[in-house]
C-alpha cells in the first residue's frame, strides 16, 4: 500500500503529544460528530464506533490521507458509562463514583485510508483501581488539574497517578487518549514501521 500523509481527527492536546512520540509528520483536525451513545450501546462498542466516525468524518476533506481515529470512555463496575464531564460537579460526581471501584477504560483506535475506505479498528481495555478518595482530596485534585475535558475526571500524565491504588493493561498509553502499541501494530501492517522512519542516515566521515 501507497504511503500516505498521516492525519490526527482530533484537537486533543493529550492525543497529539502521544502521537508525536512515533517520530511520524503529521497533521491535526478536528471532527465535528455527535458523540451520543446510541441506546443500549455498550462502552466497547461505542468508544470503537466513535473513533471510526470520527475518522471518516475527515475523510472527504482529506482525501489523501491516513486518518488516526480515537476515543475513550470509562464503564464502572455496575456498567455506566462515564463520559468528558465538561464541568466541576460533573467531574466530582464521576470521581465520587469511582472512588475504591476498579473502573476499566476502554479507548477506541481507527486507521482509515481515507481515498480507498480501507479501515482497521479496535478496542484496548485499560483497568484502573481507585484509592478510597475524601471529599478534600477530590476537591483538591480538581482544582489544581481541571480535568474536565477528560473522560473519567483525571489526567493520568499528571496528579491523576495519585488518585489510583493499581493499574493493568496492555499500554498505559491507551489511558492518556492513544493506544500507541496498537498504532504502531497497524501502521506496520500497513507497511509504515515508525523505528525504520525514524533511523539515521550513515554518517559521514
Amino acid at each position: 500500500m501507497t504511503r500516505k500523509a498521516l492525519l490526527l481527527a482530533s484537537s486533543s492536546p493529550y492525543r497529539k503529544a502521544l502521537l508525536e512520540r512515533l517520530g511520524l509528520a503529521f497533521t491535526c483536525a478536528s471532527p465535528d460528530i455527535d458523540e451520543s451513545p446510541q441506546p443500549g450501546e455498550s462502552g466497547e462498542s461505542l468508544a470503537t464506533r466513535l473513533a471510526e466516525t470520527k475518522a471518516r468524518a475527515l475523510a472527504e476533506q482529506f482525501p489523501d490521507h491516513w486518518i488516526i481515529g480515537s476515543d475513550q470512555v470509562a464503564c464502572l463496575p455496575d456498567g455506566s458509562v462515564l463520559s468528558k464531564p465538561g464541568n466541576h460537579e460533573q467531574a466530582t460526581n464521576q470521581l465520587l463514583q469511582s472512588s475504591g471501584h476498579r473502573v476499566l477504560f476502554l479507548t477506541g483506535l481507527a486507521l482509515l485510508d481515507a481515498n480507498s475506505g480501507k479501515l482497521e479498528s479496535l478496542c484496548e481495555p485499560y483497568s484502573v483501581q481507585f484509592r478510597e478518595l475524601t471529599d478534600e482530596e477530590i476537591e483538591a485534585y480538581l482544582l489544581q488539574e481541571k480535568p474536565y475535558d477528560c473522560a473519567g475526571s483525571f489526567k493520568m500524565e499528571g496528579l491523576g497517578i495519585t488518585l489510583f491504588d493499581a493499574l493493568e493493561g496492555r499500554d498505559p498509553n491507551s489511558l492518556v487518549g492513544l493506544p500507541l502499541i496498537a498504532l504502531n501494530d497497524m501502521l506496520r501492517h500497513w507497511g509504515r514501521n515508525p523505528l525504520l522512519e525514524n533511523r539515521p542516515g550513515p554518517e559521514r566521515t
